[in-house]
């Protein structure tokens, strides 16, 4: 698919991107969906190019004690051996200072040939003042004075050194979640200065949402950024302040990003169709659309099926509906490749940890941010039934994985509730905990194991994309119905649900149990030719569809080829009277 020289040139804001396992720019899914989302930019000729911070310090390094107890240290890496430094300085002002920019740049290169460009953003120089040369060093780090100058380095600044480094023909710029809104005040501004018309009228607006794509992630109110009216004109200064004003932009007396980007975005999109459904409900009077998410199917096929696939199915790489075709690989083929990511799993858990598992035995992976919604522990709701279950259907063993935020006590207290919970049924399962979850580990969990297990609290899951890698190694969803698995769920046929609309905790556990008592252990132990049946349609059925191949081509012929405004309601704050100075 060359698509170069017919498509808009788009750049592609996100305030963390997943490029390389040794490159700590990321926390968690909404990194590695930008990672994923620009591989297959790459792959199929798409011209876009990424913006992001660098992140010198990284997001962090865990260590965890005997009971779960979550300790950080600084993940240091060094830019200079990695990626090739820009001439260009750019300039952002922050509290009134010049804070200069740099720009790191990685590329890309797909399946064809074809490349992507990424930038990754530095304020260490040292022409800038101490606490500015910080600003870059930590993921989700600080307070909010820090976040807010990170948000404004990364969508102003962005602005300005793209137009420094000679991208003078973008023409749609894709915010991916609002860290990056104030990219939409830079190109007002641009506009303002370009018309001299001295007043924003609804012309000025419409045109900046004609370049504006923004993707929302976070299905829950709080979990959208938002800035006190005090420490945005503090940061961003007077003039933009009432910029901010005049242009309707201000949520009550706070600066919410989500609403900046609502406002000034002429597609908006939710990342799955459950999740559309559920942000048109928090902001009614917007369009917003759905374009599910996806996975890079190379990067999270591993070896042993990626060799499967190249012999049975030749063309995948380029065209991941070849995927559709697995359905015809032999099942013994499939449960020997899977055999082969299962054991390279047990030996890197093994180095790692001490821990050895046994290779016959059925194993559960529950890989994910270490998020009080995500409920890691609801498998442990009842450990002797859990036990009983091992000890009369057949031996379980399980391997978690996650990350707590730093200042998320609640985090923290799941991941001591998992370690309890294995130690209540440590008699009769064998658990391991693995340290330090990144992508190399992602990728020999979702690969390695029998089940992925996903526990979510509904509707706060916006899409979720650890279930779709599972799917292109074979390995079936047990998930709750929310996110992604509401599309990809066939009970019985890609895995199997948890659940029901009323269900609460108890009766979600209870379920849980019943499945794995009455289906799916009897299934792995009595009836392999069956369960294997079940692994083969999911890679046909889920990870033929559920990639960033197709997503990506969803947003090129959605959201970045058809930007015109008519049939988009027009952004609902009124534009305020005043004249601009």
């Amino acid at each position: 698919m060359k698509t170069r020289f017919t498509l808009p040139a788009v750049a592609y804001f996100s305030m963390e991107i997943a490029l390389d396992p040794r490159m700590p720019t990321y926390s968690g899914g909404l990194g590695v969906l930008a990672g994923d989302t620009l591989r297959s930019a790459a792959d199929l000729g798409i011209p876009i190019v990424g913006v992001t911070l660098l992140h010198r310090k990284g997001y962090f390094t865990q260590s965890l004690d005997f009971s779960g107890n979550q300790y950080e240290q600084p993940q240091h890496w060094s830019p200079e051996a990695m990626l090739h430094e820009m001439e260009p300085r750019g300039l952002v002002q922050i509290e009134g200072r010049n804070v200069h920019l740099r720009a790191w740049r990685y590329t890309i290169q797909g399946v064809t040939g074809e490349t992507v460009t990424v930038y990754l953003l530095d304020t260490d120089l040292p022409e800038n003042a101490p606490e500015d040369r910080g600003l870059t060093d930590s993921l989700y780090g600080g307070d909010s004075r820090y976040r807010l100058a990170q948000e404004t380095v990364l969508g102003l600044g962005g602005l300005d050194l793209l137009r420094k480094l000679g991208h003078s023909d973008i023409e749609a710029y894709h915010m991916n979640e609002g860290h990056s809104a104030l990219l939409a005040l830079g190109l007002l501004e641009r506009r303002l200065a370009q018309s001299f018309a001295g007043r924003i009228k609804q012309l000025d607006i419409d045109s900046v949402r004609r370049l504006c794509i923004f993707t929302t992630h976070t299905p829950v109110p709080a979990g959208h950024d938002q800035f006190p009216r005090e420490l945005v004109e503090q940061v961003l200064g007077e003039d933009r302040s009432a910029l901010l004003e005049e242009s309707g932009s201000w949520h009550g007396d706070m600066l919410n990003m989500t609403f900046l980007a609502l406002r000034f975005s002429g597609y908006v999109n939710g990342v799955a169709m459950r999740h559309g459904e559920v942000s048109r409900g928090m902001f009614p009077r917007y369009s917003i659309n759905a374009i599910t998410n996806g996975v890079h199917a190379v990067t999270w096929t591993a070896e042993p099926f990626r060799k499967l696939f190249d012999r049975s199915l030749p063309g995948w790489r380029q065209d991941n509906n070849y995927l559709r075709y697995a359905i015809s690989i032999p099942l013994e083929h499939i449960r020997q490749t899977h055999s082969e990511a299962k054991q390279r799993l047990f030996e890197e858990v093994s180095q790692a940890t001490g821990v050895s598992l046994d290779p016959a035995v059925f194993t559960i992976g529950f890989g994910r941010r270490a998020s009080t919604y995500k409920r890691a522990d609801l498998l442990f709701r009842d450990p002797e039934r859990l036990k009983s279950i091992a000890e009369k259907v057949g031996p379980i063993q399980l391997v978690y994985a996650g990350k707590a935020h730093p200042r998320d006590d609640g985090g923290k207290a799941l991941i001591r509730s998992v370690f309890n919970g294995a130690a209540s049924v440590a008699g009769a399962i064998r658990s391991v905990y693995v340290q330090n979850y990144d992508l190399r580990w992602g990728g020999l969990l979702t690969s390695g194991v029998n089940l992925w297990l996903n526990t979510p609290m509904r509707p706060q899951e916006a899409s979720g994309t650890s279930g779709m890698k599972a799917a292109l190694n074979g390995v079936p969803s047990f998930s709750v119905l929310d996110g992604w698995w509401v599309e990809g769920h066939i009970e019985g046929i890609t895995g199997w649900s948890i659940g029901d609309e009323d269900a609460d905790d108890r009766q979600e556990a209870a379920m849980l149990y019943d499945k794995l008592e009455r289906e799916i252990l009897p299934m792995f132990y009595g009836r392999p030719q069956r369960y294997t049946e079940i692994m083969r349609s999911a890679i046909a059925l889920n990870g033929s569809f559920f990639n960033t191949q197709r997503m990506v081509r969803q947003y090129v012929s959605n959201a970045y080829m058809h930007r015109d405004l008519a049939g988009q309601p027009a952004p609902p704050a009124e534009l305020a009277e005043t004249t601009r100075g």
